[in-house]
């Protein structure tokens, strides 16, 4: 709805101003190119965040100055603050790291997108940067046509770099023709009811261009050439840092509950920032000037000066805020909880994760353990076992022989209402996304795909074995007894095992699983063997046998669909580390030859 209104009244705003004046148009083109080469900058960034920066993320979001750092020094590169806040809310969509850190993060932003403002104020209207931009440009553009993706990131930050340069370089020159026609300074106002409209046209400037560097060039270009006041311009900068929060939120729009989350604490810091901002604003300019007239700025370059009050009343927003990031993180739960959601719907799926392959890989990675989560839940009732004793450090072997409790359960029912739409939507979900990513990262999520199959098709057999399995658990029959509890207690052997796998306990690894396998299909081999003898001694009859033999060869796919999905959940996604875990592993024909071997 605000789209809606937003466009028509730009569109005639901008008709008027080029009925009216043509250094309107130069200012306007001006704006156009910088919003222009900000696209190349952040397609060109893009390309480089298909593994390090997430694992520089991954790895520097433990502490909370660790975080700010993080933000600071990738807005500062990166040069837009609306990028890091997507990728921020992207990896806290995917469950990669948590809301405090990502708070942290949104910090950093925004004391990071200060050095534009010192590079614009400082460089940009120092030099004849336009000289700069016709290089960036012709290079950049070879560049982006080349088929290496790097080559390609490369041309893209080069382009983009130029547009932006060649944007300022247009600004600047059509404000400094506009003052030979209009002096926008009449229409400057003074004190707190100046202070108020000028922070709302600032706020207003950034919502439609959506990128406060955009407002902040427009901003220092028009202070440069005398078009607005000192006070004025201090007052739109406020205005641009709180507006820069719309990219925030509308990135969070396709995203969980965590990342509208992240969009909230975003808006309130840059507004209490902004409060801050006004309402010492008098004391903020005394710094200024102090900080200004102590490291060589001469008093009338107010373009600097205005570079360090961006600087200074950010730098008070987190020194203000960051105390208090856990009382945020436990208001923003209070009034953004997260709605009730069944077992069966998507916690991790959304379009927020899709732009950036780690993130997109890790969220699809979690919904697959959500399904997990589900299946266990499923496959240990149906083996009459309960959750607890699988997770415990309890003896397997003695809880399980020595409990005849039966847990009654629908099988179909829970696989209709908890495994199949979930699964379903991993399918849908995945075949999307896969389109666009490098095969290294549609191969992993091709993988997660059939871990998700696996799973799936572990609940359905477990349906064929849960009748035999109950009935046989208080048979009055012990050889029957034992070897169905055999088969639970194998069942339940792998789902603990991959229970520790999730918890990283370092006793185990993803080559236990194979052991296991080898283990179960020899236990399974060496039942077969023995059933005519129990015939023949009458201690079970041919129905039985026949059940059993069925139902060992269920809960041998089972297993093997189990092990199959932990190993691919759990195997590590470095390329090397995959191969040699790929080389160390055992597939299921060698799993049985080895089986058949160690029988005879």
């Amino acid at each position: 709805m605000i789209k809606r209104i937003i466009l028509p009244v730009v569109l005639i705003i901008l008709s008027i101003g080029f009925w009216f004046s043509p250094d309107f148009k130069q200012i306007a083109a001006g704006v156009s190119i910088f919003l222009f080469g900000m696209i190349f900058l952040e397609d060109g960034f893009r390309a480089f965040t298909g593994g390090i920066l997430e694992k520089l993320l991954s790895k520097t979001t433990d502490r909370l100055w660790k975080s700010i750092s993080f933000g600071i020094v990738t807005t500062s590169l990166m040069q837009s603050s609306s990028l890091v806040s997507v990728i921020t809310i992207s990896f806290l969509s995917a469950g990669l790291i948590g809301l405090a850190a990502g708070i942290g993060i949104i910090f950093g932003a925004n004391l990071g997108t200060t050095t534009g403002a010192w590079l614009i104020a400082g460089f940009g209207l120092k030099v004849k940067i336009s000289a700069y931009a016709m290089p960036m440009l012709v290079f950049g553009i070879i560049l982006v046509f080349q088929k290496s993706k790097n080559l390609k990131g490369i041309g893209y930050v080069l382009a983009g770099l130029g547009l932006l340069f060649l944007g300022i370089h247009f600004m600047k020159e059509g404000f400094e023709a506009f003052r030979g026609s209009i002096d926008l300074t009449k229409y400057s106002m003074t004190g707190y009811a100046g202070l108020f409209m000028f922070t709302f046209l600032g706020l207003v400037a950034t919502v439609v261009m959506q990128s406060s560097h955009a407002t902040l060039v427009l901003i220092i270009t028009a202070l440069s050439v005398g078009q607005v006041t000192y006070e004025n311009a201090l007052a739109l900068a406020i205005g641009a840092n709180i507006g820069t929060t719309i990219t925030a939120i509308i990135g969070a729009m396709s995203a969980n509950i965590q990342g509208k989350r992240l969009a909230g604490a975003h808006l309130i810091f840059n507004s209490v920032t902004g409060l801050i901002a006004i309402i010492f604003m008098w004391q903020i300019i005394w710094v200024v000037g102090w900080i200004s007239s102590h490291v060589g700025i001469a008093d009338d370059n107010y373009t600097l000066k205005l570079a360090v009050f961006h600087s200074l009343f950010n730098c008070i927003g987190v020194a203000v805020m960051a105390p208090f990031v856990n009382v945020l993180v436990s208001f923003l739960h209070k009034i953004l909880p997260a709605s009730e959601l069944s077992i069966a719907e998507p916690r991790f799926l959304n379009e927020s994760v899709i732009d950036f392959p780690e993130t997109l890989i890790e969220a699809v990675r979690n919904e697959v353990l959500h399904l997990y989560d589900n299946a266990f839940e499923i496959i240990a009732h149906a083996i009459s076992v309960h959750r607890s004793v699988i997770v415990s450090d309890d003896d397997l072997e003695n809880a399980i022989t020595s409990s005849k409790d039966i847990i009654t359960t629908n099988v179909d029912e829970q696989y209709v209402y908890s495994i199949k739409k979930l699964h379903s939507d991993i399918v849908e979900f995945s075949g999307r996304a896969q389109i666009q990513l490098e095969p290294e990262f549609a191969d992993r999520l091709f993988e997660l795909r059939t871990a998700s199959l696996r799973i799936a098709q572990a609940v359905k057999d477990i349906q064929l074995l849960q009748k035999n399995t109950q009935a046989y658990v208080t048979s009055k029959n012990p050889v029957m007894r034992e070897q169905y509890n055999n088969i639970r207690i194998n069942i339940a052997r792998i789902l603990r095992l991959i229970d520790r796998l999730r918890r990283a306990d370092p006793d185990v690894d993803v080559m236990d699983l194979d052991e296991l396998k080898l283990s179960a299909r020899q236990n399974r081999n060496a039942t077969i063997r023995k059933l005519d003898k129990l015939i023949r001694k009458g201690q079970i009859t041919g129905t039985e046998a026949t059940s059993l033999m069925n139902d060992l060869f269920f809960a041998k796919a089972i297993i093997r669909d189990l092990a199959r999905a932990g190993k691919i959940l759990f195997s590590d996604f470095d390329p090397e580390g995959r191969d040699a875990q790929g080389y160390l592993a055992l597939d299921d024909e060698d799993i049985g030859n080895l089986a058949a071997t160690n029988s005879e």
